[in-house]
C-alpha cells in the first residue's frame, strides 16, 4: 500500500472554501524527552478540551460512534464520561453550506452546556478558514470603511456573546499576521490592535467572566508577536502546536510556553494539537501526517503512542505557573464520507476513533489513565 501524499492544511482549507458554493448568509452591518509531569497547583480550572467542530456533519451523515467497550455512544457522552471538560468550536460568519455557521454552532453550544461542559469558541471573522495564510473578511464586510469594520466586529462579537455566552472566546484564529486583511494586517499594527480591541470590548461588555484568548500558531515568533499586544485587555495566550509543522522538540515547547506566561503575565493554553495513531488511511483524501519523519522520537504512530503524546502535552501544558491546559484539534474528524471520498478527511489517522469508529485509548488521558 502506498501512503497518501501529504499536503498543506492551509491549502486544503483554502480549496475547501473555494469549492463549496455560497449558500448561507448571516448579516451584521457593514528520543523521548524527559519532562516533569508535576502539574501546577491552582484554583484555576485546568482545560482538558477537544475541538470537534465537524461533529454535526458526522452525525447528519448517520455515522455511529462507539465507546471503548464497543457500545454505540454519542461523542459528547463519551467525552464527558472520560473527563473532558471543554469543547472548542470554530465559528464562521457566513459559510457557504451553513456548517460552522451561527445557527449550527449556537445549537451545538446548547448541547455542550446541557452536558455540563464548558464552551470555547474560536471566531474566525471570516466565511471560511482563517489561519496564518488566510484571513479573508466576510463577504458582507468587504466594502466597509475601517470605521464600519470596527463597528461590525463589535456588533458581531456582541451577538455571539449575547446568544451563546461562551466560557472562552478567541478573537480571531491563528492571527500570526493579523486578521481581517488587509485592514487588520499586523503590518498595520495600530489597525490590527484597534480591531482586536473592538472584539475585546464587546466581550467585556457582555460578560466580564468570559476568558478572552489571543491565538498564535507555532513557537517561532510567538514572543515577538505577543510583545506587540501590550495594552490589550485579554486573559490567555493560546498556542497551536503540531509536531508536523512546529517541530518535534518538546523541551522547546515547554520552555516557550513557560517564557510566554512569565513574560506577559498571562495564562497559557495549548489551543490546538494532534497526533496520529497510525500512518495508514481510511479514505482517498490526502492525509496531512503519513510519514515517520513527521513524528516525535519515542512516540510511535500507534494507539498507545497517540495516548502517550497527548498525556505528555497535558503534563507540559500544566507544569508551569501560568499553564492552564490543552485542547486537541480534530478528535472527531474520521473518514465520515466513506472510503472512496477524495473530499473527506485529511485527519482520520489523528482522530480519537479507529477505522471501525471505536474509541481509542487517548480518551483515557482526560482521567490520567
Amino acid at each position: 500500500m502506498i501512503l497518501k501524499s501529504n499536503i498543506s492544511p492551509y491549502w486544503t482549507r483554502f480549496l475547501t472554501g473555494i469549492i463549496i458554493g455560497f449558500f448561507f448568509l448571516v448579516s451584521v452591518s457593514c528520543s523521548k524527552t524527559t519532562i516533569s509531569t508535576t502539574s501546577v497547583t491552582s484554583t484555576t480550572t485546568i482545560i482538558q478540551g477537544v475541538d470537534i467542530s465537524y461533529l454535526p456533519q458526522i452525525e447528519q451523515a448517520g455515522i455511529v460512534l462507539y465507546n471503548q467497550a464497543g457500545q454505540p455512544e454519542d461523542m459528547l457522552t463519551t467525552l464527558k464520561n472520560a473527563g473532558c471538560n471543554t469543547v472548542r468550536l470554530r465559528l464562521w460568519y457566513a459559510p457557504a453550506d451553513g456548517h460552522s455557521g451561527f445557527a449550527e454552532v449556537k445549537n451545538f453550544v446548547q448541547q455542550i452546556k446541557a452536558k455540563g461542559m464548558k464552551v470555547w469558541l474560536t471566531v474566525h471573522y471570516s466565511d471560511t478558514w482563517a489561519d496564518p495564510g488566510h484571513q479573508t473578511p466576510p463577504q458582507a464586510w468587504t466594502n466597509c470603511t475601517f470605521s464600519a469594520l470596527k463597528d461590525s466586529v463589535y456588533a458581531y462579537t456582541t451577538r455571539i456573546m449575547t446568544q451563546m455566552n461562551p466560557d472562552y472566546i478567541q478573537i480571531g484564529n491563528e492571527i500570526n499576521g493579523g486578521f481581517l486583511w488587509p485592514e487588520g494586517s499586523i503590518d498595520s499594527l495600530s489597525n490590527f490592535k484597534a480591531l482586536l480591541s473592538e472584539g475585546i470590548r464587546a466581550v467585556r461588555a457582555a460578560n466580564p467572566n468570559t476568558k478572552i484568548i489571543i491565538h498564535f500558531a507555532g513557537l517561532t515568533g510567538a514572543n515577538g508577536f505577543f510583545g506587540q499586544l501590550t495594552g490589550l485587555d485579554y486573559d490567555m495566550i493560546g498556542i497551536s502546536y503540531y509536531p508536523v509543522w512546529h517541530g518535534t522538540d518538546l523541551t522547546l515547547l515547554q520552555s516557550t510556553l513557560t517564557s510566554l506566561g512569565s513574560t506577559y503575565n498571562k495564562q497559557v493554553v495549548i489551543a490546538e494539537t494532534a497526533y496520529p495513531f497510525t500512518l495508514l488511511w481510511n479514505d482517498n483524501t490526502n492525509n496531512i501526517v503519513g510519514a515517520t519523519n513527521q513524528l516525535v522520537p519515542g512516540y510511535p504512530a500507534t494507539p498507545q503512542g497517540q495516548h502517550d503524546f497527548v498525556a505528555k502535552i497535558k503534563a507540559i501544558s500544566t507544569f508551569f505557573a501560568q499553564g492552564v491546559g490543552f485542547c486537541y484539534w480534530g478528535a472527531e474528524f474520521i473518514a465520515f464520507k466513506g472510503s472512496t471520498a477524495t473530499d473527506g478527511s485529511d485527519w482520520e489517522n489523528q482522530a480519537f476513533y479507529d477505522f471501525t469508529n471505536k474509541a481509542l485509548p487517548v480518551f483515557n488521558v482526560f482521567s490520567n489513565k
